[in-house]
Parts: C-alpha cells; structure tokens; sequence
C-alpha cells in the first residue's frame, strides 16, 4: 500500500526512499473478494502505520505478482520473472493495482482498496535506421531458472553500415544505458542543443548524434543490454548463486550471437567495455574474469569494487551496518548518499528499511538486495541470504566472507590473481570517479588505484581519473563523442600487426 501527500502522480509510479510512504505484506493464494490487511503490524516506510501523521492522503495498492519456479539448483522459490525488460514493480507487466482514492489518516476507521487493473504487456521500441533491438534466449539461463530467459540487445549502428555490407565493425559494450550514449535524432527530447551538462559533462543525444553521423568519426557499433534479473533490474554480468550463470550467458552466448549476426569483429582489441554506476562495476568485472576476451574496460564511478568499502561501511570489520562509533557513548547513522556539498540525503538505516518494506526475501528489487543476489551466497531456502539484518543492521560475517572469497570483492579478486592478470591487462584499465560521489563509490576506486600502484610483477599502467571540486555521481571527464574518439584510438593501437582499421577509424 503506497501513501502519498499528493495526486500529481499514480502513487506506484512516484516510489523512492524520499517519495510516499509504503506498507507491504505477504499474500499468499489470496482468493477474489477476500481482503488482505495492511495494520500497524505491516512493515511501513518511513514510520509504521499507526505512526502516520494525521491529515490528507493519496491512497493507493499494488499487488506484486509472483510465479513459481523450480530452478536447475533443485530449489523451487516465489519471485517476479518477466522477459528480461527492465521493470520496477510500479510498472511491471502483470502487476495488480488500484485506483487512486483520498483518504484522511488519524479519524480511525478502514480504507477499502479494490484491486481491479493488472499492467499490460508494454511494446518493445521500434527499429530505426540506426537504432536495432534484439532479444536473445539465453540456454544457459533458461536451464537454470526452468523457463525461458532473455537478454535484450540494444544496438547503434554507424554511419554508412548499411552500405558496406563487406565491412566489420568493432563494439564498445555500454551498460546502463538505454540507447548508447543516449543517442536521438530528436532534438526536442535532447533539452537543447550546443551546451555540456554542468553536473555530468555529457553532451545532449542530439549533439552525440551529430558527431556520430559526422565524417571522419570512428565507425564503431555501440550495444547496451538490458538483463532483468527476479532480483534486480541489472544481472551485473557475471554468475552468481542467486541469478544464474549470466556471466557465462554473456561471454558465451550473447556476445558470440552478435557478432555472428551483427557483422563483428571477433577479436579482444574490438571488444571495448563501458559502464557507469552499475556498468562501472559490470564492465570492470567483466574485463577482470575475462581478459583474453576483452581489450579495454572504462570503469566510471562504479559500485564498490573493493568490499571494505561498500560506500561506507567495510563489510569484514564493521559488526553494524547502520551505526557509526563516535566516541566512549554515542553512535552516528552512516550515510548511503550525500549531496555534492557534503550534506545527507538518506542513511543506510532509511534505505535497508525501505527495501524490507518493498518485499521480503530478497525481493524489494533495490540496490542493497541487488548486491546480495549478485554477490552473496543463497539461504537454505533458495533466496539471497542478506549481508545484513534490514531491521537491525547486524552484518553476517559469513556472508562477508563469501563474497570476498566468490571473488564479488574486485580489488581482492585482482590481487589474488594479478600475476597472471597483470600482464593481460596492460593498456586496459581506465577509472574515472568525482571526488564527492553521491554514494561514496569513489572510496572504493581509491582502495583500487592503492594496490594496482603497489603492484610490481608486473607494475600496472592503469589510468585514473578524478572529478573536482565537488564532481559527484554521474561525473565524466569528457563528452561522448570524445570517449568514443579514445575508444577507437585505443582499438587501433591494440589492432594486432598488419590489422586494416581504415575502414572504420578516424
């Protein structure tokens, strides 16, 4: 149930740790007509339900549709699968929910809810002379999950590639993105023209789009994906107890079908990795585990990548996750994210509340729950066993452990291996981080730059970058259509000897 101080919006469409408040229980074969009671007992956020203050209120329900699936790994669990789109549970196709209706909070009494609409199957964007989309079955998830899995490809095509038919492209794999490097030739959708982001330094799509289109720019293809997990908008692109081996399926199925239909080059110095956030730690991960693969990972602000710095809390020491010592008698609430200026937006208390109010088990679909399906081991009854207590804050030492020893921890996964990754990652490696990152993540690409500069068998040569003063989440050092220009300077002096890359380079 979703309780909002206004109606500008659908209450399920406005859901976040600062918007309305939530009530969430559990049903379970719950029959038509018989009601479900959400009291002072469901879980509530930001205050429990008795705790709401008085006054006027936009009232909504949403009803979060489970199936069952029996997995290869012999559990059979309850979670919201879909066909690999990228959903929230607001949105999501075959969800249940209400209409709207005002209700006033402190008289007593019943709020009648009748849930009446399920969500609609939503169109997949149309094709464009440049723009393509794919949906690929993955056979190494579907085995796993038990029924049919998908990984949805976004592709951007160069100038002129319809017309060179003998032509192969090199990529740069972008995720988190939607289109790659929000290309549009809609100029009316790009927020004008000719000007940077002050807060990201991006160009507009428009403006990319001119340069994409431009003579003498590279011609490259650029692919996003799209990989919804039951856990999590994003897979993170690596196999993982909880979501199945989507590393593999990557790797294995997805690029290979691609290049294949696409007209690739199937080689690791045409294979670029690009992310941001969760891409960040996605393309890093990715180059990581497969550096033979691979050519070149540009990692900005990803998520933690060394574990002792998951923003703030250092998951191996720390015994609470949601409190600070500050001296012999008092304690502080850790921040989760922070404005540029340093001020606090939401703790890490806030949001493990929130997500517990989202869906229990594992299923809020939020980034701590995300985590640890990605990167933590499964409960005995087949759902992400949580790092830490969302009620309490305690850390599971175990869990912890597992992580770090599954190799989810980056920076320890690195210096485990790095004799033998060393050498296969020169030239590689690029980070780049604003110094006042909303959530912190630049601590833990700190912890990273301390050990590759440490490294001596062999000495590193990784680039990193850093966004001041007060650069934070969403910082780029340069514009799109400069990191592609880089992109393909680096593909081209990585191309091995006698390579013809005139075809598709400056």
């Amino acid at each position: 149930m979703i309780v909002a101080k206004n109606a500008r919006s659908e209450p399920r469409l406005t859901v976040s740790p600062q918007g309305p408040a939530i009530f969430g229980v559990d049903l379970d074969s719950l029959e038509p007509e018989e009601p479900a009671v959400v009291d002072e007992e469901s879980v509530g956020y930001p205050v429990p339900l008795d705790e709401l203050p008085p006054g006027d209120y936009h009232v909504q329900a949403v009803i979060n549709v489970y199936e069952q699936v029996n997995r290869a790994d012999g559990r059979s669990i309850w979670v919201h699968m879909n066909d690999g789109t990228q959903e929230t549970f607001g949105t999501a196709t075959g969800n249940l929910y209400s209409d709207v209706q005002p209700s006033h909070v402190g008289d007593g009494g019943t709020v009648d809810l009748c849930v009446t609409h399920v969500i609609p199957q939503k169109d997949r964007p149309a094709d464009t002379d440049w723009v393509k989309h794919l949906q690929i079955q993955s056979q190494k998830l579907t085995r796993f999950w038990g029924r049919p899995v998908y990984v949805h490809a976004t592709i951007l095509l160069p100038r002129g590639y319809a017309d060179h038919p003998e032509v192969r492209y090199p990529c740069v794999y972008t995720f988190g993105h939607d289109v790659p490097f929000a290309f549009t030739t809609d100029s009316s959708r790009s927020g004008g023209t000719g000007t940077l982001n002050s807060r990201t330094g991006l160009e507009t799509g428009y403006d990319f789009h001119q340069s994409w289109i431009s003579d003498g720019f590279p011609r490259l293809v650029a692919i996003s994906f799209e990989q919804q997990t039951p856990f999590f908008p994003d897979s993170y692109s690596v196999n993982s107890a909880n979501n199945g081996p989507y590393g593999d399926a990557i790797v294995e199925e997805v690029i290979p079908y691609l290049e294949e239909h696409l007209r690739l080059i199937p080689q690791p110095y045409a294979r670029q990795l690009e992310g941001a956030s969760t891409g960040g730690w996605q393309a890093l991960a990715l180059e990581l585990r497969n550096p033979d693969f691979f050519g070149g990972a540009w990692v900005f602000q990803p998520d933690p990548i060394d574990l002792s710095r998951y923003q703030l809390i250092d998951i191996y020491q720390d015994a609470d996750a949601f409190q600070i010592p500050n001296g012999q008698f008092s304690v502080i609430d850790r921040p989760f994210r922070r404005t540029v200026e340093g001020q606090t937006l939401w703790t890490v208390r806030q949001l493990s509340l929130f997500e517990e109010a989202l869906g229990s088990r594992g299923r809020s679909g939020y980034q701590f729950e995300g985590w640890e399906a990605v990167f933590g081991p499964m409960d005995p009854d087949g759902y992400p066993r949580p790092l830490w207590n969302k009620l309490t804050g305690k850390i599971d030492q175990e869990v912890a452990q597992s992580m770090r020893e599954q190799g989810y921890d980056l920076r320890a996964y690195a210096e485990r291996n790095w004799t033998n990754l060393g050498p296969k990652l020169s030239g590689k490696l690029h980070f780049f981080a604003g110094e006042m990152d909303d959530f912190y993540l630049n601590l833990a690409v700190y912890r990273f730059e301390e050990f590759l500069k440490s490294a001596t068998h062999p000495v590193s040569d990784a680039e990193f970058t850093y966004g001041r003063p007060m650069k934070g989440h969403g910082w780029h050092p340069f514009p799109w259509a400069e990191f592609v220009r880089r992109v393909a300077r680096a593909m081209k002096r990585s191309a091995p000897a006698g390579e013809d890359t005139s075809a598709w380079s400056e």
